[in-house]
Parts: C-alpha cells; sequence; structure tokens
C-alpha cells in the first residue's frame, strides 16, 4: 500500500529513548507538520526515518509503500524515493552545486539509462528562477560560505530536481526571513501532488500559513500529544506547548 508507515516506533540514541511507542501514517499526497519544543523527538525522527546508524530502533517498523526500510542505508532509502532537508546542511567544498544534483540525480538511474546534460541545465535554471535563484549559484561550492537562507534554498532545489515521493523539511524555515519563507512554500506547494507527501518539522507558524498542511501534530517527550487542523497552531499559540503534554490537548 502506497504510505509512509511509522509503527509503534522506539528509538534510542547513546542509551536514551528518544522515541516511544510513535505511530503515524502519511498517505499520498498529503502534508502533516510537526511543532514541538527542543528535544522532544522531531529531528531525531527524521534521521531515523532516513536511516542515521547513530540511533539504535528497539521496537516497531517504518514502511516505505509497504516495504521495510529498518537496516537500509541512507543512500538505499533515498533511491526508494526519500528526501531529507538538513537543519544543518553539510559544507563540500570542490563540489559544485550542480554537479552534486547532478550526481544525484544519475544515482537513482540505472547504468545505462541516458542522461542528457542539456537537459539537465534547462530544468535546474527553471527550478532556480522559481526560487530566485542567480543561475552563478549552480557554480558555487556546496553550501560553502552560503547564509543560512542559501543552505536552505540549495535545500529545496536539491528536492525539487530529485523529485522524491516523501520528504522531510527539518527547520527548513529556521533563519528564513519573510520574503525567503514565502519563496520557499510557493516552491514546496507547486511540488503537491498525489505523487509527493512531505512532513514539515518547524517551531513556527509562518511556513505552515503558507502551506496550510492537512494534519498537524504536537509532540511531547517522544510522543504525539495531540493532532488537528491549522486550528491546533492557533491553540498552541494561545495556551503554548505545556497545555498539550501527555495528550491534554488533544
Amino acid at each position: 500500500m502506497k504510505a509512509l508507515e511509522i509503527k509503534h516506533l522506539k528509538v534510542s540514541i547513546c542509551g536514551k529513548v528518544v522515541l516511544e511507542d510513535f505511530s503515524l501514517r502519511i498517505a499520498p499526497g498529503e502534508m502533516h507538520a510537526f511543532l514541538g519544543k527542543n528535544g522532544v523527538g522531531k529531528t531525531s525522527l527524521a534521521k531515523v526515518i532516513a536511516g542515521d546508524p547513530n540511533y539504535e530502533i528497539l521496537d516497531g517498523d517504518i514502511l516505505m509503500d509497504g516495504e521495510s526500510i529498518i537496516g537500509k542505508r541512507p543512500d538505499e532509502i533515498a533511491r526508494l524515493g526519500f528526501f531529507l532537508a538538513f537543519q544543518n546542511p553539510v559544507e563540500i567544498p570542490g563540489v559544485s552545486v550542480a554537479n552534486f544534483i547532478r550526481a544525484a540525480m544519475r544515482a537513482k538511474l540505472p547504468k545505462e539509462a541516458p542522461f542528457s546534460a542539456v537537459d539537465f541545465y534547462k530544468e535546474l535554471y527553471a527550478k532556480m528562477e522559481i526560487l530566485h535563484m542567480d543561475r552563478a549559484f549552480s557554480s558555487r561550492s556546496l553550501n560553502d560560505g552560503f547564509s543560512g537562507g542559501e543552505k536552505k534554498r540549495c535545500e529545496i532545489l536539491q528536492m525539487m530536481m530529485l523529485e522524491p515521493r516523501y520528504a522531510i523539511f527539518d527547520e527548513t524555515d529556521s533563519g528564513l526571513d519573510v520574503d525567503a519563507i514565502k519563496i520557499v512554500a510557493s516552491a514546496v506547494n507547486n511540488m503537491r501532488s498525489e505523487n509527493f507527501s512531505a512532513l514539515i518539522i518547524t517551531h513556527h507558524s509562518k511556513l505552515l500559513e503558507q502551506l496550510r498542511p492537512d494534519f498537524v501534530h504536537i509532540l511531547s517527550a517522544g510522543k504525539i500529544a495531540a493532532s488537528g487542523s491549522m486550528e491546533l497552531v492557533e491553540n498552541l499559540e494561545k495556551f503554548g506547548y505545556d497545555f498539550f503534554r501527555e495528550g491534554e490537548g488533544a
């Protein structure tokens, strides 16, 4: 069945349990949002799904379109159609943005599959225009000397080119001004279709106001304390996170 399913997941890192009996299903075309204080498990969930080996899965399963991804390498999970927009993207001096994206795209294809450089750059420049990025940006070393906003736009550019089925945005709006948030939101909204599902991790409501996710979840102590619509965000702004501890605000 087509969906990203997390079933009764229990996860620890360095001996500390960070997710406990965690379950969630993201169906095709759905957009979910996670909000919560620092340290409640939001980023841990993203890294576990991406295959970070530093986390130990004690119980439960993660299924991508019915196939368990537990134990798979990050590159294998990416090839299955998953993308993680990192909170703090890694700098890679000497590797241009264009060459990095081209290598990632070719890695998803069979070795004998044709790959047109002309078509690649045509598509790349079209996507960069949507993100209001100058073409010269594509020749810069990946994230090397980039501002916070440039790193986040570069992550979105990679996602747009790779066209994953499932994407997680880990605080992509962090450090972005109002105009940049609008640009990023517009690009993500352009991706929305029955073939694309997303999970937005954030501390703020500005990006969510632009994206209007289908479901909003409040995380507390490694569990979902409440789920609902954008109305949940309004209640959060009124009452704060403490109102949602252990399901009080559900």
